[in-house]
């Protein structure tokens, strides 16, 4: 018997890093997905077969913490691997890249599989809190957000606690967006602890950075709610700002920030950890989509079309 998972990718829309510090935050799963199938072997432990497309180094550079996050999985889900042991396969159609869920796609598949194959019938809640543990193996002190989005699915209001507040977003309607990658594989636990250590040295001029962040989430939940891309597009702008001054962003990443705005994104900004990794154009509409993806494809860039507001339940 062969168990099946599946975990999608994801894009912040507002407030990475800032999440980890209670402030409101955005997520969205996207149309694209890890799948993970588990069979059984005749030998104690789990071997693994990654077949994902992916960014050059990549996968070479997470191997460890891969082997780690599955490590976490196994013992969370307290699975007896000491006589037969599993195969886990991964595929899909998400590429693997720093800034898009990757990670967080692979433990919601593995952790899905894994359930199913055993015979475990977990729901989605359980699902993400194994994930939640298979992310510590690759970002240390995960916020959480990744997991949720790609257990989830659909566009989700998420704030950090004692008790994660997670809030669907109703969309009428899917927004198709670009999300440009930067080719390099990015640190998000180095990323992280930059944030912190800088924010300990500057608190005041930090503080005023953290509550315009806040006050953008609000912002921008009510122009999802609307649907008034415009004014989404000019506080993705001003994310990505705020997001330049506590020193996330790369050179790379404003190139491409730049280079979609130019051409006719209605705003766009780094997506995940920054400091390479992933940007995310909003580009309502397929014509426009294909615009700004070309422009970015024309200087070398690979690009991911796709829309944002998917539901868990769709493939």
């Amino acid at each position: 018997m062969t168990g099946e998972g599946i975990g999608f990718g994801k894009a912040i829309l507002f407030n990475e890093h800032f999440v980890v510090y209670k402030i409101p935050a955005i997520v969205s799963a996207i149309g694209k997905y890890t799948t993970a199938k588990v069979k059984e072997i005749n030998k104690a432990g789990w071997t693994l077969n990654d077949n994902r497309k992916a960014t050059p180094n990549y996968k070479e550079d997470k191997i460890d913490q891969q082997k780690d996050s599955i490590n976490k999985i196994i013992k969370k889900m307290g699975v007896d691997l000491s006589k037969k042991g599993i195969e886990i396969n991964l595929e899909g159609n998400l590429y693997c890249a720093s800034g898009i869920g990757a990670s967080a796609a692979s433990c919601v598949a593995i952790a899905r599989a894994i359930s199913d194959h055993f015979d475990i019938d977990l729901s989605d809640d359980e699902i993400n809190e194994i994930a939640y543990e298979g992310e510590k193996g690759y970002h240390g002190t995960p916020s959480g957000i990744d997991n949720t989005a790609s257990t989830f699915g659909g566009l989700i209001w998420f704030e950090k606690g004692e008790k994660n507040i997670m809030d669907k977003i109703e969309l009428q309607n899917q927004i198709e967006i670009v999300i440009g990658n930067t080719g390099k594989v990015a640190n998000t636990t180095a990323a992280v602890a930059g944030v912190r250590e800088r924010k300990e040295k500057n608190p005041e001029r930090y503080k005023e950075i953290f509550n315009r962040a806040e006050n953008i989430a609000y912002l921008a939940k009510n122009a999802l709610m609307e649907e008034d891309y415009k004014e989404l597009g000019k506080l993705m702008n001003e994310n990505h700002k705020l997001l330049q001054q506590i020193e996330v962003s790369s050179r790379e990443l404003d190139f491409l920030v730049k280079l979609a705005r130019d051409n006719g994104a209605l705003g766009a900004k780094l997506t995940g950890g920054g400091l390479g990794g992933n940007m995310i154009a909003l580009t309502p509409g397929r014509e426009k989509q294909e615009e700004v993806a070309n422009a970015i494809e024309k200087e070398g860039f690979q690009t991911l079309k796709t829309v944002i507001g998917v539901s868990s339940r769709e493939r």
